[in-house]
């Protein structure tokens, strides 16, 4: 096994220091997949300079297998499948309607639950868009989360994770974006991200809530302080 990170918090660092070396084609915005990518997007926006923002993408577990993502759902209804997936466990698409809309309705509420007045999502057009995670297995959250995102039309999408296998990392870049992986590992070593920390904590919408809030009150200080 490689290097495994100590927290979030960490691998956020490690890969904010990536993410600075960087050049962008336009602002930089950091776009966080609740709820575990948050900590990580937090660390990241800090570093570049950037506001924070979510994307609640919802994953849709495979019957039986709840863990494993044969595909992810956004909050426009949008789906994308991971078809190896659901070839594998001869799954079809129909027989999984029910937890789709499930899926829909559950990312709305949680959508709800992350923002307050001072949150509202942040228009993603003419910007650089760094979609960030604590890392990703199959991938289908993370390419839900890109197809959202240029679907607004920004002018570059970036995939930035601490750790993926390298299978993932060029299914993503096949689909047109940048994709800054700190740890590129072999499918074969990769079972879980939380594999590859020491302490990998569940993160609660509360938590998501107020980092949030924070990256925001610190860029509207940030713009007052130019102004004055």
């Amino acid at each position: 096994m490689a290097y495994r990170y100590v927290d979030r918090v960490e691998a956020g660092k490690v890969l904010g220091r990536f993410l600075k070396k960087r050049a962008f084609r336009g602002t930089p915005v950091v776009v966080a997949l609740p709820r575990g990518g948050v900590p990580v997007g937090f660390e990241v926006a800090e570093a570049i300079g950037a506001p924070l923002d979510v994307l609640v993408v919802r994953k849709i577990g495979a019957p039986g297998h709840s863990e494993l993502a044969c595909g992810a759902v956004l909050l426009s209804g949008e789906v994308v499948w991971n078809e190896r997936i659901l070839k594998a466990l001869d799954i079809t698409k129909e027989s999984l309607r029910t937890i789709v809309n499930d899926e829909i309705k559950e990312a709305k509420a949680r959508e709800s639950a992350l923002r307050s007045p001072q949150t509202p999502a942040i228009p993603l057009r003419d910007v650089s868009v760094i979609i960030v995670d604590d890392g990703l297995a199959t991938g289908a959250t993370m390419k839900a989360a890109v197809c959202g995102v240029f679907a607004q039309k920004p002018k570059e999408v970036m995939v930035a994770i601490p750790v993926a296998p390298t299978s993932s990392c060029v299914e993503l870049e096949m689909m047109g974006c940048t994709v800054i992986c700190v740890q590129r590992v072999d499918e074969d070593t990769f079972s879980s991200v939380g594999q590859w920390y020491q302490d990998f904590p569940q993160i609660s919408t509360a938590q998501c809530r107020q980092l949030l809030t924070r990256s925001r009150m610190k860029d509207e200080g940030a713009v007052q302080d130019e102004r004055a």
